[in-house]
């Protein structure tokens, strides 16, 4: 399939690009997903991502958070990571929905969102925040610790993917959100994979592990597929 790329800039925003949205070419309706990045900004693994859901038949927004710049050692992530609040993420975010949502070749209109690492939290915090989310799927997102109110608000169904092995986030704390999700009884799967550590769906920083990394993703394309076509 060939995939078209294209780079967003918001209205009236001049600090560098704003988001990157792909599609395939067939000029065809199709499910829109929002592939949000890990902490190294949009570097080729998440735009590999982005294609790869194309193949599998979604149009895809990639909201750049870093606006053009990408880390490649873990200092420069940090400093990256450090230079917006969490509420100027999240509102970046939304605005990257409304493009994808309202694109004519997008429907439904409930999105999909998927989340890495960074992402993975952002992806959390939206699915309390964005009405207009059919689908969410954030894998390893450390530091999320919400509050049951916050739970109260997803309406999504969740499919939560972590690594057992992960030294950033404690099983304990993945088990403790599960729990919320369940008091509140919400549509969520949380899967733990053996022997896989952060990032283990990523080839580019040494964290890849084959197994868990087909099998999360294959489950991930269905739970799309399941709710969002």
């Amino acid at each position: 399939m060939i995939v078209q790329s294209q780079t967003i800039h918001f209205e009236g925003r001049t600090d560098g690009p704003q988001g990157h949205l792909f599609r395939p070419t067939d000029g065809a309706i199709h499910p829109g997903i929002v592939l949000i990045q890990e902490w190294w900004g949009i570097e080729p693994h998440i735009r590999d991502l982005a294609q790869r859901l194309v193949v599998e038949g979604f149009v895809v927004m990639v909201p750049d958070l870093y606006h053009g710049q990408i880390a490649t050692e873990p200092d420069d992530a940090k400093k990256l990571v450090m230079m917006r609040q969490m509420p100027e993420r999240l509102a970046e975010v939304e605005m990257a929905c409304e493009v994808l949502r309202t694109d004519p070749q997008v429907a439904p209109k409930k999105l999909g969102m998927m989340g890495f690492c960074m992402g993975g939290h952002v992806a959390f915090r939206m699915a309390a925040r964005y009405p207009h989310l059919g689908a969410v799927s954030p894998w390893y997102g450390g530091g999320y610790d919400p509050a049951p109110e916050e739970v109260a608000q997803v309406t999504a169904p969740v499919l939560a993917i972590y690594g057992e092995d992960d030294g950033g986030i404690p099983l304990e704390q993945v088990r403790k959100v599960e729990q919320l999700y369940k008091t509140a009884g919400k549509d969520a799967q949380f899967v733990i994979y053996p022997k896989a550590g952060h990032a283990f769906l990523n080839p580019s920083h040494g964290a890849y592990v084959e197994s868990p990394a087909l099998d999360a993703w294959t489950k991930a394309m269905t739970f799309f597929k399941g709710h969002l076509v």
